[in-house]
């Protein structure tokens, strides 16, 4: 099998673009010390399919693109959410959905926390915890009921994981 099929390339730029919009949708609440990004729930995508790194990562980097922080929020919470998506995916065969969710709790928590606090003065404790309260309504709580349970229907798992050798995936 091809290393990027048409398929997968496919399915990458979709996911990509899902995050972008969704963000769009909710861009008051998007950036600043509270945000609240409902596509990050599609960072548990990445649970169940290694294509998703790629699609949250470059969907985050689009979405912060339009940050008020401009390129410092590019490269800070892209990296924030790329550390996310690869310790969800490393982490599947380890610990359940529920868990894995906690990884952008925490990375953007901790991580956007402090590049709100060095780059606007905000305070580090407060505005971490407002980035991982929203990370934690949209992720831990939206983000792994729907996609919870949207993966016990075997044509939604059979359709994001299409392109990709599944034997070694969490199913």
């Amino acid at each position: 099998m091809e290393l990027f099929n048409s398929r997968r390339m496919t399915n990458i730029g979709v996911m990509t673009a899902v995050y972008v919009v969704m963000t769009l949708l909710c861009m008051p609440l998007a950036y600043g010390d509270v945000q609240f990004r409902i596509s990050e729930m599609l960072v548990l995508f990445c649970f169940f399919n290694k294509d998703y790194i790629l699609s949250m990562a470059f969907g985050c980097f689009l979405a912060n693109l339009l940050s008020p922080m401009g390129m410092i929020d590019v490269a800070i919470g892209t990296g924030a959410t790329l550390i996310a998506v690869l310790l969800i995916y490393f982490s599947r065969k380890e610990v359940n959905l529920f868990v894995a969710s906690l990884f952008p709790v925490i990375s953007n928590g901790l991580i956007v926390g402090a590049e709100l606090k060095y780059f606007q003065g905000l305070d580090f404790w407060k505005s971490a915890a407002l980035v991982a309260l929203g990370e934690f309504v949209c992720v831990s709580i939206i983000g792994v009921l729907l996609v919870g349970s949207l993966s016990k229907n075997r044509g939604f798992m059979k359709l994001i994981t299409a392109g990709i050798d599944t034997t070694d995936e969490k199913r």
